[in-house]
């Protein structure tokens, strides 16, 4: 998988027509979640221009739903930094796979773990597992979501309710509650919420109310775990080209993704991964309880 000619290409392109709105060809996928290796044209999740330089050397860290999206591209760019990865993914095995083998070509190693972070678990066994393979954790990178397109609340079923809600919140309960007994003084947690917790969207009402959740939990956390030295923060992505994205909406949604913001078109995931990658280093040292926007140039809120 070389991604330097198309991510070259795809730069090139949005200098060119950066005043101008950039569509995707309308798809939607079924199931949820995506797939994607399914996707036309597939995510761009590396850029070659990005080197790193040991920021993370000796780290590990622990990254939910990095198999794809923008997990995949936040694992990318911690391995470029030098940590050693475990990725839990729920079902996506190609997709876990392909990124195995792209992030242990920068000299590091990738550890994958098959189960449902609903159950809480998994997340016992994720970060047991990672402690016995590595000997320590570091960064806990809660990211791993679902996004049910609802037109009305009246189609939000009860079981959907709960689903999102325990995969999207009680899931990041269970994580940190397995992972602080390891964590320590410098360790970092990252959360993944979204634009749509400040501007609510009316057609993923359940979503947006639980990323509306994981930040109100990214600022207790923070208050909670301050005097340990450990910080918690919180990257909140615009609209971005993603399996997320097309397993959640329509075709026609998908073919204006992004083209109503400031710059005209939606997020590929290697633009997202670098806020991942200052939050987790020790150049974010005094940030905590904060979360980074992402999002093209969205001003609609505080």
């Amino acid at each position: 998988m070389n991604q330097d000619y198309p991510v070259y290409l795809y730069l090139d392109v949005i200098q060119k027509v950066v005043q101008q709105p950039i569509a995707f060809p309308p798809q939607h996928q079924k199931q949820q979640p995506g797939l994607e290796w399914a996707m036309v044209p597939r995510p761009i999740f590396d850029y070659a221009g990005f080197k790193g330089s040991g920021k993370l050397k000796g780290k590990v860290a622990l990254i939910t739903g990095g198999d794809s999206g923008i997990g995949r591209a936040v694992a990318v760019a911690f391995a470029k930094e030098g940590a050693d990865l475990t990725i839990v993914y729920l079902n996506e095995e190609y997709d876990a796979m392909e990124t195995k083998q792209y992030v242990e070509q920068f000299e590091v190693n990738c550890h994958l773990i098959q189960a449902d972070l609903r159950d809480p678990s998994t997340s016992q066994l994720a970060v047991t597992s990672t402690i016995e393979k590595y000997g320590r954790l570091d960064i806990v990178v809660n990211n791993a979501a679902v996004q049910p397109f609802t037109e009305d609340i009246m189609d939000v079923s009860d079981e959907q309710l709960e689903d999102t809600f325990r995969t999207n919140v009680f899931a990041l309960f269970y994580m940190i509650k397995a992972a602080l007994p390891h964590l320590k003084k410098g360790s970092s947690i990252i959360n993944t919420t979204s634009r749509v917790a400040y501007e609510g969207d009316k057609n993923v009402i359940d979503y947006s109310s639980s990323k509306g959740a994981v930040v109100t939990f990214t600022r207790s956390m923070a208050l909670s775990l301050v005097e340990k030295g450990i910080r918690v923060n919180a990257v909140a992505p615009g609209p971005a080209w993603t399996p997320l994205t097309v397993s959640t909406y329509p075709a026609d949604h998908v073919a204006i993704l992004g083209t109503d913001i400031p710059m005209g078109r939606a997020a590929q995931p290697f633009e997202i991964a670098p806020a991942f990658v200052y939050l987790a280093t020790d150049h974010s040292f005094y940030v905590t309880g904060q979360t980074l926007h992402v999002n093209g140039g969205i001003i609609r809120y505080s």
